[in-house]
């Protein structure tokens, strides 16, 4: 088991694993802006690639100036990689995910309808 980021992250991975679906924990990070040498000087990494069905999944927290960061980069790498798909998971969602599946009694610190970019 990889060393999450966030608790989270964490209860995610084991709704993934619990259902059989297979996952990677931040396998790629895309690069968003380059300095003047051309090397990346910003980027995002997805919390987890989907290999079924070809989707990067990003949870959230409710820090509102972090959703309103990793939503930007969201646009940002839609405008730059068109043919990645990247689902963000809002904090409310994560909860709801974890009250579905009789884990809400962990949620309370964590992240259920997805938006895709």
């Amino acid at each position: 088991m990889p060393r999450f980021a966030h608790d989270s992250e964490h209860r995610f991975a084991r709704i993934l694993d619990f259902y059989g679906v297979q996952w990677e924990y931040e396998p790629v990070e895309f690069a968003l802006e380059w300095g003047q040498n051309g090397q990346p000087i910003s980027g995002f990494r997805p919390d987890f690639w989907l290999p079924e069905p070809g989707l990067f999944v990003e949870l959230t927290t409710l820090n509102q100036k972090l959703v309103t960061k990793k939503n930007g980069k969201v646009r940002r790498l839609g405008q730059l990689y068109p043919d990645v798909r990247v689902t963000l998971l809002y904090q409310r969602d994560t909860l709801a995910l974890l009250a579905k599946y009789g884990l809400s009694g962990e949620a309370r610190s964590s992240g259920a309808i997805a938006r895709t970019a």
